[in-house]
């Protein structure tokens, strides 16, 4: 009987060895996936830290254009899901080239430099510059934040304001 089994479970062996499938080499596909996804994301605050919520079908040709969206705020949906925006800016005017985004605001900043509101900023602009300018990425992005009467905040990258 153990004979049999023996035999029985050596033939199924080969029987599965011989399936007819043949090993291959390395087969290019072209470049793989990298990264989270390009498309520009708001930031907005919520009670566990910023969340980044991607824009859709959305086109923008400059920072200003971001953050006018931006101060739209999150939609009811995101709302309800717990999501705030912290961040005031009487006046503003936004600017960047290559890696460095500049705000200069029209009067002092509320924040700290070092609370969600700055980092809603921080990571809106620096995901938007981007996507403006594709040989950039987000995390080497530095934005500075200068105000009329005190010391300019940052360079900041928004690094410096996500979890984990």
């Amino acid at each position: 009987m153990r004979v049999r089994q023996g035999v029985s479970v050596g033939a199924l062996g080969l029987a599965l060895m011989g399936c007819g499938v043949q090993p291959t080499g390395v087969i290019g596909t072209g470049e793989s996936a990298s990264g989270p996804t390009r498309g520009v994301r708001m930031y907005y605050a919520s009670a566990s830290g910023l969340r980044g919520v991607p824009t859709r079908h959305q086109e923008f040709d400059s920072l200003s254009g971001v953050m006018k969206l931006f101060f739209q705020g999150p939609s009811a949906d995101q709302r309800r899901d717990g999501l705030t925006n912290l961040l005031e800016l009487p006046g503003f005017q936004v600017s960047g080239t290559g890696t460095r985004v500049t705000v200069r605001l029209e009067d002092s900043y509320a924040g700290t430099g070092r609370d969600q509101g700055t980092g809603q900023l921080v990571c809106t602009l620096a995901r938007a510059q981007s996507v403006l300018d594709p040989k950039v990425r987000t995390d080497d992005v530095e934005v500075t934040v200068r105000q009329p009467d005190s010391a300019d905040l940052g360079p900041y990258r928004c690094a410096e304001f996500l979890d984990g």
